[in-house]
């Protein structure tokens, strides 16, 4: 093998390799296994993704040093080595091919909707400093960093299904709040009042609420001035199972005047249409059961991942609403994001799209335990359903 081939197979099974890393990163997150866990086997999986190429480079050096010059052939590649470098490189066709067809750019189940954005730097327009860590000090101040940016998105949603008494239906949806202690609640605080201010007919939070204890006492304060007509409906996601007793939550969150999803259908009237609101915060805590068969002109089902959209198509579900990717956390020009929680990696990271008979909203959340937003600034959804044409 010339030495020119040899590089070039020798970086593209490199490029496998961290794929493959990647691609299991995102998928193991969409486990509803304990935290512990998935937090061991992520730091097992970053540490070999760092230390596999270091490891052949030392323990295979005479023969890579042949490889690269052109000296050696496939025949002579150790066994352990050709295992691996093969599975790098069906990893290419496997996830890249996928990968490349999802690209936000292609825009494959795509809904195309019009988007008004405004981005409202937050710490200037409120009175508190937000950072309240030396950590989210540090971090915040990263020219880079969009994590205090909030983008206020007005989208125009069409709705395969849509009844025509909901055209021009408003739903402010919220998601992934992390309350850690790092950010100050005038930042949820202000999403909820310039939710308010839209006058929706219908606030949904889809998950991820609180990850520390004492972030309890703040429900109150951020949830409770929270006003739509329809009411403000809420389901849990992962992060909320780190608090000791989950119903803590829940009854704060009922207190501040909301209503629970988690785990059931809610069969009311929206805009005089007769309609279920579903919640589903699975693999976390347990799905509901629900009969794919009945009649509800439209069902509102709030998910905290997008990984449940199949179970929304399975049951007849109009619009779907989720957050938990955060977008990514990060967004490459083009390329879009690479980092997403998710089973479909980042197919399904943030946007609108839509599967029959399902339109899904995914938001890029408010916040993260990660406080480093890069193209890709945290996102208050204000959505006016659309009879789609």
């Amino acid at each position: 093998m010339s030495a020119t081939l040899a590089w070039i197979t020798s970086l593209a099974i490199l490029a496998g390799h961290f794929g493959l890393m990647l691609s299991s990163y995102n998928r193991i997150n969409g486990f509803g296994w304990p935290r512990k866990n998935i937090k061991r086997c992520t730091k097992v999986m970053f540490a070999f993704t760092l230390a596999w190429p270091i490891i052949a480079a030392v323990v295979w050096r005479e023969f890579l040093t042949d490889w690269l010059g052109g000296h050696a052939d496939i025949a002579s590649v150790p066994p352990v080595l050709a295992v691996y470098s093969i599975l790098c490189l069906i990893a290419w066709p496997m996830l890249g091919i996928p990968w490349l067809y999802f690209r936000p750019a292609l825009g494959i189940e795509a809904v195309k909707a019009m988007v008004k954005t405004e981005v409202v730097p937050v710490q200037q327009v409120v009175s508190n400093r937000l950072a309240l860590t030396k950590k989210c000090k540090l971090e915040s101040r990263l020219p880079i960093n969009q994590v205090f940016d909030l983008s206020i998105d007005q989208i125009d949603l069409p709705i395969v299904g849509l009844p025509t008494k909901l055209d021009g239906y408003r739903i402010a949806h919220l998601s992934d709040i992390h309350l850690t202690g790092d950010i100050h609640p005038d930042f949820a605080g202000y999403a909820v009042e310039r939710a308010n201010r839209w006058n929706p007919h219908l606030m949904a939070l889809t998950g991820d609420i609180i990850d520390k204890q004492p972030c309890i006492d703040w429900l109150g304060q951020i949830f409770g001035p929270a006003r739509a007509r329809d009411g403000c409906y809420f389901v849990l996601g992962n992060h909320d199972t780190r608090i000791v007793d989950s119903w803590q939550t829940r009854e704060a969150m009922d207190r501040a005047g909301w209503t629970d999803l988690g785990s059931r259908g809610l069969k009311t009237s929206l805009g005089g249409v007769g309609s279920m609101i579903i919640g589903n915060e699975h693999p976390w805590y347990q799905r509901p059961t629900i009969d794919p068969k009945s009649e509800e002109g439209f069902r509102l089902l709030l998910s905290h991942s997008p990984d449940q959209f199949g179970w929304a198509r399975q049951h007849n579900v109009t619009l779907m609403l989720a957050g938990h990717t955060h977008g990514g956390q990060g967004r490459l020009p083009v390329a879009g994001p690479l980092l997403s929680p998710s089973f479909h990696g980042s197919r399904y990271a943030s946007g609108n799209f839509y599967r029959y008979p399902t339109t899904m909203h995914v938001t890029r959340g408010l916040a993260g335990t990660h406080l480093i937003r890069i193209n890709c600034r945290p996102q208050l959804s204000l959505l006016t359903l659309r009879v789609a044409t």
